[in-house]
């Protein structure tokens, strides 16, 4: 039995919601410098002061943010490009996301269109995966920093794999 459109409830769309939220914490990561923002500010700050001042701090810091292994002069070129990376893929990826939801498609050229924009939405959170890894390492920061976003794209991937699948059932009779 079917459900009259004025009575049906409107879909969560898990896929979209995560798409979203996966792009306003990547921004917030962005915008707080990937988490070396504190350590960089350490080493920055460090040449600036008295010799026991700066040893304090530095005893601080390892004992409470670990060894920073940053330059002196840190990169500035190095959190920008990350930076610019990041926010032009998520970007990208909830573009995606948004395209392929808003075709219904009535043909077989619409439906392979939804699909391309399926897949360049999950080629874009594996390629978000490994700059996050790429970030981690180039910027000496925890990899435990970055386990929250990794685990919310591998969800998304297979999210969006999940609606193509569904996809393919639902349009496969198209011509």
């Amino acid at each position: 039995m079917s459900v009259l459109a004025r009575n049906r409830s409107i879909s969560k769309l898990k896929f979209y919601v995560n798409a979203k939220n996966i792009h306003v914490k990547l921004m917030d990561l962005c915008q707080r410098d990937f988490g070396v923002k504190m350590i960089r500010n350490i080493v920055i700050h460090k040449n600036r002061m008295e010799p026991e001042d700066a040893e304090t701090l530095a005893n601080l810091a390892e004992k409470y943010y670990g060894t920073p292994k940053l330059p002196a002069k840190y990169p500035e070129r190095i959190v920008e490009k990350y930076f610019n990376t990041i926010w032009d893929i998520s970007t990208a990826m909830l573009h995606n996301v948004i395209c392929a939801y808003t075709l219904w498609p009535t043909c077989k050229a619409e439906a392979e269109e939804r699909r391309i924009y399926q897949d360049r939405a999950i080629a874009s959170c594996e390629v978000l995966i490994v700059e996050l890894e790429l970030a981690s390492r180039e910027l000496d920061v925890s990899a435990d920093k970055y386990k929250q976003y990794i685990a919310m794209l591998d969800e998304e991937v297979g999210l969006l794999k999940g609606w193509r699948k569904s996809d393919n059932k639902r349009f496969k009779d198209l011509k």
